[in-house]
């Protein structure tokens, strides 16, 4: 595992970055054997990492069976390939940090939609770099007025992904509108909806789980969710105040709440469009649920990258509560204190503070929910 990073990058934020990436691979079921942390300014132009880095890398790698070498960046497709080509007679490859979380996203995708989404994915990640690999082949193959294979071979690729990639989209239309029909169907009803949004292991499908009872699979690893889930949060009408008063029988209100893929730092912006359609439901909620790890030493840095992937997709002006989850397991963060500072700093978003495991402050979040969905009633 190598991390390129400025200089100016704190020691602190250099370790958070290498903690988060070995999560990663122990996510797709790897194990860290060797890890390096490179301080540059300006990042190699040919190979992203420094030659002399290189070199240190394959000796020291040679007794310890190590046969994938992960950059925590994402790269270019000649860095890529050039990488690929000094690693090659020491058995060993190049994965950029997408890589990895393409990978991680193919093993976890359970829905068509999200397996198509991957596809794509893959396909605009994969594209640029098969193209690049047909042109070394097509400069060493043909002369001057010559076609060579690599250029004939960089064609065909082009064109079966081209093909490739019509026919996902025509499927990924056919999950949207069907989605579409779903949502419809809410509307007539008058179900409103939430979202549950925030930043991959803060505690989504957990949060999902304590509302509605779902019973979505939760775990503590990054994306474990990739599909969106959707469970039905009842909200019950108030006692009457006097318990001799009688009142008829009302039903409780239905509220359909949504979780899907978690986000995450440097997540490229064609991923996301890649995920439009699966996040679409979050686009279309009436009313976001930001999770936040409160026992994330970084989690306002985590707050503004969801932020900034909020406003990637058009959605940063929409109601939102931030949801502090965790307080079960934070520390200083969780005493008195701070909770009263951080609904000062946050009062905007009126801040809530549960453990969706333990069920705290569950209640609370559904009046406060209750409230924001149905103002006047």
């Amino acid at each position: 595992l190598v991390d390129c990073v400025p200089p100016t990058l704190s020691h602190e934020e250099s370790a958070a970055r290498l903690a988060e990436a070995e999560s990663l691979i122990k996510t797709y079921g790897g194990v860290v054997v060797v890890k390096k942390i490179q301080k540059r300014s300006i990042p190699d132009y040919r190979t992203y990492i420094g030659p002399g880095k290189i070199d240190e890398i394959i000796a020291e790698s040679k007794d310890l069976d190590v046969n994938i070498i992960i950059i925590n960046n994402a790269l270019k497709p000649n860095q890529t390939y050039n990488l690929n080509e000094l690693l090659r007679p020491a058995k060993m490859e190049a994965w950029d940090r997408i890589d990895i979380i393409l990978k991680i996203f193919q093993k976890h995708a359970q829905t068509k939609e999200a397996q198509l989404e991957i596809q794509m994915a893959s396909i605009k990640h994969m594209g640029p770099r098969i193209f690049g690999m047909g042109m070394q082949l097509g400069r060493q193959g043909g002369g001057i007025g010559a076609k060579g294979s690599g250029e004939t071979n960089t064609e065909a690729m082009k064109r079966h992904l081209f093909k490739l990639e019509q026919n996902i989209k025509k499927d990924l239309e056919d999950c949207k509108r069907i989605r579409k029909l779903h949502r419809d169907d809410r509307k007539r009803r008058n179900l409103p909806t939430v979202g549950i949004i925030g930043y991959t292991n803060a505690g989504k499908s957990s949060l999902l789980n304590a509302l509605t009872h779902k019973g979505a699979y939760a775990a503590d690893k990054l994306f474990a969710t990739l599909d969106t889930r959707v469970g039905k949060m009842l909200i019950h009408p108030s006692a009457p105040k006097s318990p001799e008063a009688w009142t008829p029988f009302v039903p409780p209100k239905e509220i359909l709440i949504s979780d899907t893929i978690g986000f995450i730092d440097d997540l490229p912006p064609t991923l996301i469009k890649s995920f439009q359609s699966t996040l679409e439901e979050t686009i279309e909620a009436d009313l976001l649920l930001h999770v936040i790890d409160l026992s994330d030493p970084r989690w306002r840095e985590k707050i503004t990258t969801v932020q900034d992937i909020l406003t990637a997709i058009k959605v940063a002006d929409k109601p939102c509560i931030y949801v502090f989850n965790k307080i079960d397991q934070a520390k200083k963060s969780a005493s008195r204190t701070n909770k009263m500072a951080i609904k000062k700093e946050f009062a905007t978003f009126k801040p809530i503070f549960v453990s969706a495991t333990q069920n705290l402050g569950i209640e609370e979040l559904k009046a406060a929910v209750a409230k924001q969905i149905f103002p006047h009633q």
